[in-house]
């Protein structure tokens, strides 16, 4: 079930892993969702074999897998649902009008998004780390029989690629003696991109482009929001300028392998940034809805903060002269309770569900391709 393109990448990362076995026949369907521009044409470019949802939702299949919830209790089989961004790092919108405000709970661990009339609608639910289990005893609690702490496939095949960082940094045409700076922004109204208008700029006017080159690397939603024509006539002048700017369909972990610092926001691609031991700089006033003590939190604790109106250069050497592995590390930990062991444990999770044996031979995990596309 593919809601958008992020969940749709997410998806692969487990996908790939099964469809090799010639006794499963994997079929994709274009879940609900608001910001599902683009899933189709996605879907088409993978030569994947796509179901409408209406007839999804007429068939029974042996096993569904997801990444996001709209529809979730319309689809007839057993259900995987996995997170879709670093772990469950955000607070639930809370609703407008009249009334006290009640306490805001965990995204995706709240019994709002996991029931529908009584019953719990994941058969597996995949948490990345012990701590969330923690979370769902208190947020809904009759879901922890279908948990599963399996870890972050998206973390592992992140470091999995780590040795081709060379390659990425070429096919962003970045020279050895250069410094990719990546600016990473999520969607919405409290985002970098939505929030920050003067970054872009002041980056291109004070940083050398003999020294740096600079990336911008925007949230899907960004992209099908607002619609790719709009966005690249309003990025046209910094392009000019030297921005690079990665498209939707890049894997965005190939950019993240090859900078050296990035600038974002509270998205969860600055936290992948910072577990692979990328320096990370913030802005200020973006980490409102984040959930305590997820790995969002931390790097937004922890993270130094960029100032736009004090010179920006000075500011990137200093956050990688302070790099703290130990504050890292905890981000990583709040990522990730198994690294390298999210394949197995959710492939033995699936075979479980299909009853099958599993095959003698697995997949090696496969390192993130070298980007080709880029605007």
């Amino acid at each position: 079930m593919v809601h958008t393109l992020p969940s749709g990448q997410r998806l692969l990362d487990v996908v790939e892993h099964i469809e090799t076995d010639q006794r499963i026949q994997v079929v994709f369907t274009p879940a609900p969702d608001v910001f599902d521009s683009g899933v189709i044409d996605w879907l088409r470019s993978l030569g994947a074999l796509v179901v409408p949802w209406q007839q999804a939702i007429q068939q029974r299949f042996d096993l569904a897998i997801t990444a996001s919830y709209g529809g979730l209790s319309e689809i007839h089989a057993p259900r995987i649902v996995l997170p879709h961004g670093a772990g469950y790092g955000k607070l639930a919108p809370q609703a407008t009008g009249k009334g006290s405000r009640a306490r805001r709970q965990v995204y995706g661990l709240d019994a709002q998004r996991l029931t529908r009339d009584g019953r719990v609608l994941a058969d597996v639910l995949v948490l990345s780390t012990n701590a969330h289990k923690s979370i769902l005893r208190a947020q809904c609690p009759e879901a922890l029989s279908s948990a599963l702490v399996a870890g972050d496939p998206c973390y592992d095949k992140l470091l999995a690629s780590m040795h081709l960082r060379k390659l990425y940094r070429e096919a962003l045409c970045v020279e050895d003696d250069q410094q990719l700076v990546l600016i990473a922004s999520t969607w919405g109204a409290q985002s970098l991109f939505a929030r920050s208008a003067e970054l872009m700029p002041r980056l291109l006017q004070q940083l050398d482009n003999r020294k740096f080159r600079i990336a911008a690397l925007l949230h899907p939603g960004v992209w099908f929001g607002h619609g790719k024509r709009q966005v690249l006539a309003w990025l046209s002048e910094y392009r000019r300028a030297g921005l690079t700017v990665l498209t939707p369909e890049v894997d965005w972990r190939a950019a993240v392998i090859g900078a050296d610092i990035v600038i974002g926001d509270h998205g969860s691609i600055p936290v992948y940034a910072a577990c692979a031991r990328v320096p990370v700089l913030t802005v200020d006033g973006l980490d409102t809805d984040v959930a305590p003590l997820s790995a969002n939190a931390l790097l937004a604790d922890r993270a130094p903060r960029l100032h736009l109106t004090d010179p920006i250069e000075p500011q990137l050497h200093s956050a990688a002269d302070h790099f703290d592995e130990d504050d890292y590390a905890a981000i990583t930990a709040a990522v990730t309770s198994k690294p390298d062991q999210a394949v197995r444990l959710l492939r033995d999770a699936i075979y479980r569900q299909l009853c099958l044996p599993e095959p003698g031979r697995h997949r090696q995990l496969e390192p993130v391709a070298v980007p080709q596309r880029q605007v």
